[in-house]
């Protein structure tokens, strides 16, 4: 009898398969972050970068390399001059200073467990930070909508007292 290194569904192992599996992986891993497209921008909070709003040239830059530097807009308004595309940058707000000594819970806010909306008991959510917002760009665009009339960005400083 010939000893074969196939399995009873004709697959065969050995070094070249296994070789095959690992680069897959590892491709699927190098293309994630084309594949999530710019919503990791979006986690991040930062999505405005100051070098790239200096490239933009009022009257000359297009509509195509506004979406190539920043993505998609998170606001569009269309007026009567023209499309507004309005991008925002967030930070993560500081946590506030803890005090046990002045903690003083809600009843509600003692509970372990929580019932959602489907009536179905589960376990209450941790509570995250919030979000200040960092910075704010607005792009203008002339009637004919591809090229870009103005645009404003603002940085907007933490007030720590």
């Amino acid at each position: 009898m010939q000893a074969n290194n196939a399995n009873p569904r004709g697959r065969k192992f050995g070094p070249m398969n296994l070789l095959f599996q690992r680069g897959a992986v590892l491709m699927v891993l190098l293309l994630l972050p084309l594949i999530l497209g710019g919503s990791w921008r979006e986690m991040t909070g930062r999505t405005i970068n100051p070098s790239l709003v200096e490239r933009i040239q009022d009257g000359k830059t297009s509509k195509h390399e506004i979406t190539l530097y920043f993505g998609d807009p998170q606001e569009t308004h269309r007026t009567p001059e023209g499309l507004v595309f309005i991008y925002k940058s967030f930070t993560d707000a500081p946590a506030m200073p803890y005090r046990h000594e002045k903690r003083q819970p809600n009843p509600q806010s003692e509970s372990l467990m929580v019932i959602d909306e489907h009536k179905q008991i589960k376990k209450a959510p941790l509570k995250k930070e919030g979000k200040i917002l960092h910075s704010t760009l607005t792009i203008r665009f002339k009637p004919d909508g591809m090229t870009v009339m103005s645009h404003e960005y603002k940085e907007y400083k933490n007030k720590e007292k």
